[in-house]
């Protein structure tokens, strides 16, 4: 995925806020610019840019891979072994010495979320002032290039049949690990035949049981399935680093009347976001017209979340379907998870999650499975 014109957008802003150099840490927004991921980032990896060089700081054992994926124009090394002639072991090294070729009392970019004290303290301390660019990188992402388009759509694909697998390995004495396990099976068989050299980026989750289906991120574990189960099956696919998020309640053997009136609503809340999100609506009113279904039926309190958030590189990113978010005006080509969901004790949890992609009238799933309660009784 060619990236330059990434770095050119954030170079014009670089210009008309007069900074000379930028400093990033967050490895999402890394990756956005570079094409770089790696698999820890237990050392620090530092990207600088200043308004003629690019630059990523790794330590030596990323620099094979950074040399090989990252398009940047310059790759610099610290190391942590004994080795001759190494001009730096530390990436604060690096840092000196870039803020050594700005200007007196000049202006620093940094992602102020990722940017630990130390190199806020160093900036400082230097004479320089700082300004935070992650907010306008953030944004930046919040329209899809109709490449990433295509890699949500791939990533959909995998997470449509990863979900549809496990869905159908459920009966009773399975565990909740072992759902998930017949999924991934066949994300990796898939993957495998079809995306030479692709990277996978799996996220799955199946607590079971009126109590754990009430928690909305939890583990799976080696819970046994039984009758009277609620299930909340949560799966997200990235592939060659952009995601896709499907997920699916389904109730084992009958239903109790409170179980299919808390599933049929969540079902309805989300029908109804889905409907209604298009460019020029608010975010915060697509929350509203999910939340009212469980306001109508005095169920409100249980629904503790926000309707969707934004997907790509990262399983949660911005811009967020939230009640209080007033401001974000909804963009063809921005992508949602759309998730209401609703948690009542003694009963279970519901919450069905698909991606959309919005078009210029309304917006495209790209994830697929019924939703029909009959469709999703075990």
């Amino acid at each position: 995925m060619k990236v330059k014109h990434r770095l050119d957008q954030l170079r014009k802003l670089m210009g008309e806020h007069q900074l000379e150099n930028v400093f990033i840490l967050n490895p999402d927004h890394q990756f956005y610019l570079t094409g770089f991921k790696a698999l820890t980032y237990s050392r620090p990896i530092i990207l600088n840019i200043s308004l003629h060089q690019s630059s990523l700081v790794v330590p030596g054992l990323e620099e094979i891979h950074a040399k090989d994926v990252a398009e940047i124009d310059n790759i610099h090394v610290y190391y942590e072994h004994p080795i001759e002639k190494v001009s730096k072991k530390d990436h604060m090294e690096y840092i000196k010495e870039f803020l050594k070729g700005c200007s007196s009392g000049a202006k620093i970019g940094v992602d102020l979320n990722h940017t630990p004290g130390n190199i806020i303290d160093l900036i400082q301390q230097n004479g320089f002032t700082f300004t935070d660019v992650g907010g306008f990188i953030e944004q930046m992402r919040y329209v899809k290039e109709d490449e990433e388009i295509q890699l949500l759509q791939k990533a959909g694909e995998l997470v449509n049949l990863a979900v549809e697998k496990s869905l159908e390995s459920i009966k009773i004495g399975t565990t909740e690990m072992e759902i998930d396990a017949v999924g991934n099976s066949a994300i990796f068989k898939e993957t495998a035949k079809n995306y030479p050299d692709a990277t996978l980026d799996l996220f799955v989750m199946s607590p079971s049981g009126v109590k754990r289906s009430t928690m909305p991120h939890v583990f799976s574990n080696t819970r046994k399935i039984k009758s009277g189960d609620v299930i909340i099956h949560s799966r997200q696919v990235g592939l060659y680093g952009y995601r896709a998020e499907l997920e699916r309640t389904v109730i084992v053997g009958t239903p109790t009347s409170e179980q299919l009136k808390a599933f049929e609503l969540a079902v309805e809340a989300q029908r109804r976001a889905i409907d209604f999100i298009k460019p020029g609506v608010k975010a915060s009113d697509v929350d509203r017209i999910a939340r009212e279904v469980f306001v109508k039926a005095g169920l409100d309190k249980y629904a503790v979340h926000r309707t969707g958030h934004g997907i790509g590189i990262s399983a949660h990113e911005k811009p967020f379907l939230r009640f209080d978010n007033h401001e974000l005006i909804i963009e063809e080509g921005m992508a949602f998870c759309i998730e209401p969901g609703i948690y009542i004790p003694n009963v279970g949890g519901f919450r069905h999650s698909d991606t959309v992609i919005v078009t210029s009238d309304g917006c495209k799933l790209i994830t697929e499975y019924p939703y029909d309660v009959n469709d999703l009784l075990i």
